[in-house]
């Protein structure tokens, strides 16, 4: 398997890694309390879904909103949709932030051993790999321009 086909997997697997979260984080707005606790929503959101406040469904619509943009933009990196605007800058961000995140819930693990589930392990390995996913695809899709140029020059 070459290097662009690996890419465009990738790519792809981030695309549906968002839409899954897009989904599970939507069914927290019926479900409720104990779906926003399960998702290790922060304690704030947790509260606001048990008292009914319009806090919680509006903070959950905004996040699906971020993650359907990552789906979507993994999708144009990938070249399943029409290249949108700043895709290059959108797939960077998606990249860093998702290799971040990943990183972040490992070394949650150590020093709040007590928060640490299956699912918060799990998830960050995911997110891990969608960041890496998407920095390789960077690098090896010709469809959008590399992270570094190798532009040599004749002199």
């Amino acid at each position: 398997m070459n290097k662009e086909r690996i890419a465009i997997l990738g790519l792809l697997f981030v695309a549906l890694m968002a839409t899954v979260t897009v989904v599970a984080h939507m069914a927290c707005i019926p479900l409720g309390e104990a779906c926003y606790r399960a998702q290790l929503a922060p304690e704030f959101l947790i509260e606001a879904a048990k008292q009914g406040t319009l806090l919680a469904p509006v903070a959950t619509v905004f996040v699906s909103g971020l993650f359907g943009l990552c789906a979507a933009y993994a999708l144009a990196g990938a070249g399943y949709m029409k290249r949108l605007p700043l895709t290059k800058l959108a797939l960077i961000t998606i990249a860093t932030l998702c290799t971040l995140r990943g990183l972040a819930g490992m070394g949650l693990s150590f020093v709040l051993p007590e928060l640490v589930t299956l699912f918060s392990v799990v998830a960050s390995a995911l997110w891990f790999i969608c960041g890496v996913l998407t920095f390789l695809a960077l690098k090896w899709l010709p469809s959008i321009p590399p992270l570094q140029s190798n532009i040599t020059t004749d002199t």
